[in-house]
């Protein structure tokens, strides 16, 4: 079951499938599908593989005969995408490995889990904003902490006679 939804107070989009490969591969198009058409073209890449990461758990943890919900909701500020299934147990962020959740969080700004009374969500967040809010002028560049120093070229002038040569850089600073 597809429920696009727009409204006033953003947008969402939830798909109830089971977690087999082929369905996997079919959301990948439809998220990525939702997320260009919502003017979201730079987090497609990301989202997907965070869902790909929560579905891949589902598919392990629960079984592909497992039915679960993917939703996707975006209020202007924050994306949030999410799968809902059936499972008992709440996933856990082990540090080893770098795969399931500790990508989820590395792909994200923030993520959780809760308990629902016939499974869990787990859910992840990432800040947007809405096209017709970003700033559409090139900006300059903006130079890290000591981006000047780096660019000074030598002082050409000779030093006086007899001064240490770290004074060249007291002399350059009080000349410029």
């Amino acid at each position: 079951m597809t429920v696009p939804l727009d409204r006033l107070d953003g947008r969402r989009y939830a798909v109830e499938l089971h977690p087999s490969p082929e369905r996997v591969s079919q959301l990948r198009r439809i998220v990525a599908a939702h997320l260009r058409h919502w003017g979201l073209d730079l987090h497609v890449d990301p989202v997907r593989q965070g869902l790909d990461e929560l579905m891949a758990n589902v598919h392990r943890h629960v079984g592909e005969a497992a039915t679960c919900v993917v939703e996707l909701r975006w209020r202007g500020r924050h994306l949030t995408a999410s799968v809902e299934d059936n499972g008992p147990r709440l996933p856990r962020l082990l540090t080893a490995g770098g795969g399931g959740l500790a990508r989820v969080a590395a792909l994200s700004d923030s993520w959780g889990t809760c308990p629902t009374a016939e499974g869990k969500v787990v859910w992840f967040t990432r800040s947007v904003e809405s096209p017709q809010d970003l700033f559409r002028v090139p900006r300059a560049p903006v130079g890290g902490i000591g981006t000047a120093e780096l660019r000074r070229e030598p002082d050409p002038r000779p030093l006086p006679f007899g001064a240490p040569a770290a004074s060249r850089e007291s002399l350059a600073d009080a000349v410029a």
